[in-house]
């Protein structure tokens, strides 16, 4: 009978030892994860806003178009950390490019075209507005200027300006 109880002790601290641990694990997924707010850093171009996360995403994609360049990739972890019962804010990564800029690139510098589509960065702050920022296209582009010279500069400052447009339209819009 003694070793019975132990045998039922022992079975019970195992039970409460795995319910503890897999109340941690389920505390711990449905955890807020937030880094904070970009701020300025060398070669990157930052811009809070007054708008919600989605307006401001949509607005970056309709500015891309209207720049005559293409929305080529999307991602963010937003949703599919929510599937796994984690909460972030909004964070989408949007890649912009076009063919000419392709053919043009890869004339001056094949090891540039890893750079492409440049990237433009939507997060949601923690005060529901949302904040567009990406590297600069002379930035991104400044380590292959010794191959691709003086026309690789000219398209980066090319493209800066375009991301900047794309910025100042979707930034400046209605929310």
């Amino acid at each position: 009978m003694i070793r019975d109880l132990i045998r039922l002790s022992r079975m019970s601290l195992q039970r409460a030892t795995a319910v503890l641990i897999l109340t941690g694990l389920a505390l711990l997924q449905t955890a807020v994860v937030a880094a904070g707010p970009l701020t300025d850093r060398p070669g990157w171009a930052v811009h809070h806003t007054t708008k919600p996360y989605a307006q401001l995403v949509r607005d970056v994609i309709t500015a891309t178009k209207s720049q005559g360049l293409t929305v080529v990739t999307q991602a963010g972890p937003t949703k599919a950390a929510a599937a796994r019962g984690i909460t972030i804010p909004g964070n989408r990564v949007i890649g912009v490019f076009n063919n000419d800029y392709a053919v043009r690139v890869l004339r001056r510098s094949t090891a540039a075209m890893i750079e492409a589509p440049i990237r433009l960065y939507v997060t949601e702050d923690t005060d529901a507005t949302a904040t567009l920022s990406y590297k600069t296209a002379t930035h991104v582009f400044a380590p292959y200027l010794t191959e691709g010279g003086q026309e690789l500069a000219d398209i980066a400052a090319e493209l800066d300006q375009h991301l900047e447009a794309i910025a100042q339209n979707a930034v400046q819009s209605a929310p």
